[in-house]
């Protein structure tokens, strides 16, 4: 299974996003590959944390650069991974649209703004135009970096603007923004493996990992997400 974390806009929590789902689905018993295509090489800079750690996290998660040559993701020798995570970065990429053609699912993490939800136009037409080359495409919009304060209801008001969107769907997914998930990423780490745990935010994550790989997210917790985090 291919899984894209990408978007128009930048700081959104990609990468956030990639590296927790890696090291979960890894944790779980499965061959990852962790593509980096942005930049900034921040995935790969946490992968490569990883492997340094005094924590000596297990297992260990297998991280490439790879540029505009990323469709060879669907050819040996990545095929004989079971699952490839693309951080494809904030950008309209080459890499993005190109990624997008052999994907079987696109997630879009927004924050919960205006101005990122502005961007959201420009990513239905291009998820339309690579769904003419891979029809099966599917691209859910994700809120992360929520604010946790239940008076701000920014996150009730994105999720309305979200049905405007004939190719874009939302995940149901509301993650919050938490200290924990930056002290994770600099220990090359996910949330679920910090000492001590923040149940709340190994709960959300799990959470994306039961929509990703079960596509279920259960309705209740989707209200509780925007209302009680």
């Amino acid at each position: 299974m291919i899984v894209i974390l990408g978007g128009e806009k930048g700081g959104t929590g990609k990468t956030t996003l990639a590296t927790n789902l890696a090291a979960l689905r890894a944790i779980r018993g499965h061959d990852v590959l962790l593509i980096d295509t942005d930049r900034q090489e921040s995935a790969n800079f946490w992968a490569l944390t990883r492997t340094r750690t005094q924590s000596g996290a297990k297992p260990v998660i297998t991280s490439q650069k790879l540029g505009g040559s990323v469709l060879r993701i669907a050819q040996e020798p990545y095929r004989v991974y079971e699952d490839i995570i693309v951080d494809a970065g904030g950008r309209n990429s080459v890499e993005l649209r190109a990624t997008m053609t052999i994907a079987d699912v696109l997630y879009i993490p927004i924050q919960p703004s205006q101005f990122d939800v502005w961007t959201l136009a420009r990513m239905n037409e291009l998820v339309g135009e690579a769904r003419r080359v891979n029809p099966p495409l599917r691209a859910r919009v994700i809120l992360n970096r929520a604010s946790t304060n239940p008076s701000i209801t920014e996150t009730r008001e994105t999720i309305g603007i979200l049905g405007d969107y004939d190719q874009l769907s939302f995940s149901g997914l509301v993650i919050h923004d938490r200290i924990v998930y930056r002290r994770a990423a600099a220990r090359g780490l996910a949330v679920e493996e910090m000492e001590p745990p923040d149940p709340r935010a190994v709960e959300e994550m799990n959470r994306f990992y039961h929509e990703v790989y079960d596509g279920k997210t259960q309705p209740q917790q989707q209200t509780s997400l925007t209302q009680n985090p």
